[in-house]
């Protein structure tokens, strides 16, 4: 996703741009012979030479460096001045490039919103060619079928009555409904203190994303059960996202694992509304159970087979891609956790009746993420009534079906090895991390929320308030080396505001918990799993209908902290309008 910081620093890489951020030279000599008294002409000066010095995109000019430097050099009766009115005066120098500052960022945002970000790109965490691929994988759920949201619905009131009905929960758990916009996914959920948060990349809890029930818990008390706002990575989970100490932090990284959430959310805060004493790991345990039963007893299964069109989204875009892959002569398996049945069924309405005759092995049922490392379950044929056959398998053949099996035997049967196969997959634990760090598979990260996302970020709302952040942030971290009171007055006042942006820009995409990506600055504990374990990432597989099968992935170069913020090009090949309209031919469809 191209970062609104670096599209920010990219526009004021041009000499017009940076001059109109560079604090007018007129509004400093207004106030430059009265800005301190005397005796700190001489620390004036050298506060000046270190703000110019820092300034990141100042290649300033040396004539416009001393203009800048005239409130230090300036002995117009500074000597003659009280502490107050250079107090005063210094207060208005810095309110001046505050207001200087505001009115020249705004005259970019025009600019910037021009270059808005095309939810349709493939973004790219590590370069790939897709002509060096001549295999393609996919998972099923939320990768060839999307659903709609009224399954969610379904899961949270099934799993609601399993509680009621086979775990003796409360009847006045019937009063609570799904509540689409909660959670997110990527959240952790804290088993012994039924906690649920959002962590960043560095596990350090975000603020005001904390909630118990349905209902934000303080700073103040956060800060005081964590002894800070920091989580060791033994309490959150090991380095695919399984906890080593047992019940103590859950991370939700399945979409299927929304209604969970909402369910557990709700289940609390019903404890907590009638002052019931529980145990929270019962809890937890309880409605991971009902959530469950919901798939293993094959509720939702029948459910959806019964009203297809309500609960999957037709996959037009999806057999196109099937189609365009297997008319390159491109290989193509399957391998999902759910029932054939269900797939079939499902395949039918978004592919035809014929889809299994564009696969080169079908696999179901297949316990991911066992699949990719329990080496002792081998595969067995599934006859179309359902039946299992007890023959051993010695050729995955075109046409037939599979359960179970490994993905070491799938290697030694297929010989289809390394960076040749690409496999699209929703679930970064389950379906790409071993992929990638074991066996050198290339992996496509199928992420439904960014298209919602993308769409906040074109906005004129997001985009004028994240400009104004920026600038504002610099402008902080620039002015905080005046250190007398009424400085640090001002710089405070900044900062209150800069909390106040930061927190509506959290609200913009979700109230409770912000962006699936950011924690404010930071990228998140999912973000930097996705960027670890998934070379491209995309909203959907349609995507790749813009891409022809020769084109290659080159992730964009965003400067490390030591590294000079502007690069001729920072942004992902086809993302912005601009540069995709002007390289169509080479992305649209063969």
């Amino acid at each position: 996703m191209a970062s609104m910081s670096m599209t920010f620093s990219r526009l004021l890489g041009s000499k017009q741009n940076l001059q109109k951020l560079v604090i007018s030279s007129n509004a400093v000599d207004s106030h430059c012979g009265s800005w301190k008294h005397c005796q700190r002409t001489q620390q004036s000066r050298r506060c000046s030479s270190r703000v110019l010095q820092s300034f990141p995109a100042c290649n300033v000019s040396n004539r416009m460096k001393q203009k800048l430097a005239l409130h230090s050099g300036s002995q117009r009766s500074a000597a003659m001045c009280t502490s107050s009115d250079g107090d005063r005066d210094m207060t208005n120098w810095l309110w001046s490039i505050y207001n200087e500052t505001k009115k020249q960022t705004e005259d970019l945002i025009p600019v910037i919103s021009s270059n808005f970000v095309n939810p349709d790109t493939i973004f790219t965490n590590n370069e790939i060619s897709l002509q060096d691929i001549e295999i393609y994988g996919f998972d099923y759920d939320y990768t060839l079928a999307f659903y709609s949201s009224h399954l969610h619905t379904l899961i949270f009131n099934i799993a609601r009555d399993i509680l009621i009905q086979e775990h003796r929960y409360p009847e006045g758990l019937r009063e609570y409904e799904y509540i689409p916009d909660f959670a997110i996914r990527g959240l952790h959920y804290d088993v012994q203190k039924a906690l649920l948060m959002k962590i960043d990349a560095f596990h350090y809890i975000q603020l005001g994303t904390v909630y118990r029930g349905l209902h934000p818990v303080t700073d103040k008390e956060v800060i005081a059960m964590y002894e800070g706002s920091h989580v060791p990575l033994e309490i959150m989970s090991d380095f695919y996202g399984k906890s080593s100490h047992g019940l103590t932090m859950k991370q939700f990284m399945d979409i299927f694992s929304l209604p969970e959430m909402n369910l557990l959310s709700c289940v609390n805060d019903y404890f907590m509304k009638h002052n019931i004493d529980y145990e929270p790991v019962h809890l937890y345990k309880d409605v991971k159970a009902a959530i469950g039963d919901v798939h293993i007893k094959g509720i939702m299964y029948r459910a959806v087979e019964a009203d297809i069109e309500k609960y999957i989204c037709y996959g037009e875009q999806t057999h196109a891609v099937l189609k365009k892959l297997s008319e390159s002569g491109k290989k193509m398996f399957l391998i999902t956790n759910s029932p054939f049945d269900f797939v079939d069924r499902g395949m039918k309405y978004i592919v035809g009746k014929d889809w299994r005759d564009l696969f080169d092995v079908v696999i179901v049922q297949a316990d991911k993420p066992g699949f990719f490392n329990d080496r002792r379950k081998p595969f067995r044929r599934l006859t179309d009534k359902g039946v299992l056959l007890w023959d051993r398998i010695h050729h995955l053949e075109k046409g037939q079906i599979y359960k179970q099996g490994n993905l070491y035997e799938f290697l030694r049967l297929t010989g289809w090895r390394g960076s040749k196969v690409l496999y699209f997959g929703d679930h970064i634990y389950s379906d790409l991390a071993d992929l990638t760090l074991k066996h050198g598979w290339r992996t496509g990260a199928i992420i439904p929320e960014l298209r919602k996302e993308i769409k906040i970020m074109n906005t004129e709302e997001y985009v004028h308030t994240m400009t104004w952040l920026q600038s504002l942030t610099g402008l902080v971290e620039h002015m905080q080396v005046h250190r007398d009171p009424a400085s640090q007055a001002v710089v405070q006042e900044w900062i209150k505001e800069r909390e106040e942006m930061r927190s509506r820009t959290k609200t913009i995409f979700n109230s409770q918990f912000g962006s699936l990506f950011r924690t404010y600055h930071n990228p998140t504990y999912f973000s930097r799993r996705l960027s670890r374990f998934a070379d491209i990432y995309m909203a959907s597989l349609s995507c790749l209908l813009r891409y022809d099968l020769r084109h290659t992935f080159f992730p964009r170069r965003t400067p490390l902290q030591h590294e000079p913020p502007f690069w001729p090009e920072q942004t992902s090949a086809g993302a912005m309008k601009i540069p995709f309209r002007a390289n169509v031919a080479q992305v649209t469809p063969e």
